[in-house]
């Protein structure tokens, strides 16, 4: 299985790799040329800022929530997290058009280029820093903080030079995750017209498809060397005392203005396009736009797009999970060269556009011999694109819940005679099946909101809530955009909930 899951996860690099060759790319020649240097360059900058920024949100917001006595804090634990449910050109379609003349906020300029790039990346992306820091908090050694304000630190400089230092693991790994995921974005960055790299992947893969190929293998060599940075070892937190209550700082005069702050960030990335998707509905409804007649038109063109949307992503989540979780054993139990590569494999795929990994499964089913081309815009190409695409979300969180299986278990088992396979059914799966639900709910989400590798690699007439939303507003229906928004929305929602947000929080201070 793990050999299967190599040979799944290396495709797409290899087709790279093989195609830039045999198409005649240079690889050396793109890293000196300024129209390769412009965008690559735009791209880690994007890239950069929006995980340095996230960093903060994400963990500013967790510490707000975990820590203080915010004004409806049961509530901004939730809220906070949901703009995880908005696509990157779903967020960016509604806050274009809730900013500048017309909009629903006139007196904010509408956001265009880096800036509008980097502001709307940062508030649907904090949320990957500011649930594993959340869950973090939840589960810190809270006696060492507590010590430290017995010995005369401030509730303050008790969190500074205590808590954030528990925390730096799980703000590094959201960081690196956001990294990834605003390196691959397509969608904010074209629809606010910030020249990335991916814009330039698309914009040459007809006519121009050896520099197509070769900017794909520079983002997924870059790719792997942010792989290598999530691998470096870090130095283990101290063991969680939870019989001890989270102290909850009072925030006194500056509660108004922090709660203030807070809400203003979930108004931002999420109340503002929710009210726009509501308001393209209700205009639509009022009989505004021709096409869209009201309410009983929902069922006719949201319902088979739902029902695509949701058996793809089910079968997705759960392919993915069956795929990894062997991977995830051997790299956390044995740490084999195999195991390890393929893990960095899959990380390496993640940070690939969505469109360049369907590319290359798509010429490679026209170009198949035989039977195998009956795989071109098949159901079963479309989930082997999901799982390449999104796997390594199920294998990190698998890792994290094989690593946080006590050792000790493994090691009476073994003294009782159970071999390794029967050690991993009957002690390690049953404790990590939670992890293992929440990476697969992840995978689930994320292909619910993937829109080029669906638009190409989908069967003729398998529209998705993703299509759905990007041929309406295409063609100038925004009340269908407005409702099939909405839907999606409250779909991704749903399963960011009971997926991944109540995991993490369930057992959170209050």
């Amino acid at each position: 299985m793990i050999g299967l899951a190599a040979v799944v996860f290396a495709f797409p690099l290899v087709y790279l790799a093989w195609s830039s060759i045999t198409l005649g790319g240079d690889l050396l020649a793109a890293l000196t040329d300024p129209l390769v240097l412009r965008p690559l360059g735009n791209s880690l900058a994007l890239s950069l800022t929006v995980s340095l920024a996230c960093a903060v949100l994400g963990t500013v917001s967790a510490l707000v929530v975990a820590r203080t006595d915010v004004v409806g804090r049961p509530a901004l634990t939730v809220l906070l997290a949901m703009p995880l449910a908005i696509p990157s050109f779903v967020g960016a379609t509604a806050l274009l058009s809730a900013t500048g003349a017309g909009g629903l906020v006139p007196f904010v300029s509408r956001p265009d280029g880096f800036g509008g790039a980097s502001i709307v990346l940062t508030l649907l992306s904090y949320p990957y820093v500011y649930l594993p820091v959340l869950a973090r908090l939840r589960g810190s050694a809270r006696n060492t903080e507590e010590a430290a304000r017995l010995l005369g630190a401030g509730p303050w400089r008790a969190v500074v030079t205590v808590v954030l230092p528990q925390l730096r693991g799980s703000i590094t790994a959201g960081s690196l995750l956001v990294f990834l995921y605003v390196l691959s974005d397509f969608g904010a960055v074209s629809l606010l017209r910030y020249d990335t790299i991916t814009r330039s992947i698309y914009a040459s893969r007809l006519l121009d498809r050896p520099t197509s190929v070769t900017l794909g293998l520079l983002l997924a060599l870059l790719a792997l060397g942010v792989a290598a940075l999530a691998r470096l070892p870090q130095q283990a937190p101290p063991p969680a005392d939870r019989s001890a209550p989270a102290p909850v700082i009072e925030l006194g005069r500056a509660r108004i203005p922090v709660s203030a702050l807070s809400w203003a960030v979930v108004a931002a990335g999420l109340l503002v396009p929710v009210t726009v998707f509501v308001t393209w509905a209700v205009r639509g409804s009022a009989g505004l736009e021709p096409a869209f007649g009201g309410v009983s038109d929902v069922t006719g063109f949201v319902t088979g797009p739902v029902l695509n949307s949701g058996l793809a992503a089910s079968v997705a989540a759960v392919a993915a999970a069956v795929l990894v979780l062997p991977v995830a054993a051997a790299s956390v139990r044995r740490g084999d060269r195999l195991s390890r590569a393929t893990a960095a494999l899959a990380t390496s795929v993640l940070a690939l556009p969505g469109l360049v990994t369907a590319l290359a499964l798509v010429f490679f089913a026209i170009a198949a011999p035989g039977v195998l081309r009956v795989l071109y815009q098949s159901f079963p190409l479309l989930i082997l694109g999901y799982v390449m695409h999104f796997g390594a979300q199920s294998l990190q969180a698998s890792q994290a819940a094989l690593a946080a299986v006590p050792a000790r278990l493994n090691e009476a088992a073994q003294l009782l005679g159970a071999d390794a396979r029967r050690r991993f059914v009957t002690v390690d799966l049953p404790l990590i099946l939670p992890g293992v639900s929440a990476g697969a709910g992840l995978v689930m989400l994320s292909t619910l909101k993937e829109l080029p590798a669906t638009a190409l690699l989908a069967p003729i007439g398998f529209d998705t809530l993703a299509t759905t939303i990007y041929f309406a507003a295409e063609d100038g229906f925004f009340a269908q955009v407005g409702v099939a928004s909405l839907v999606l929305i409250v779909v991704s929602a749903v399963l960011t909930w009971l997926l991944v947000l109540r995991p993490a929080i369930r057992t959170a201070p209050r």
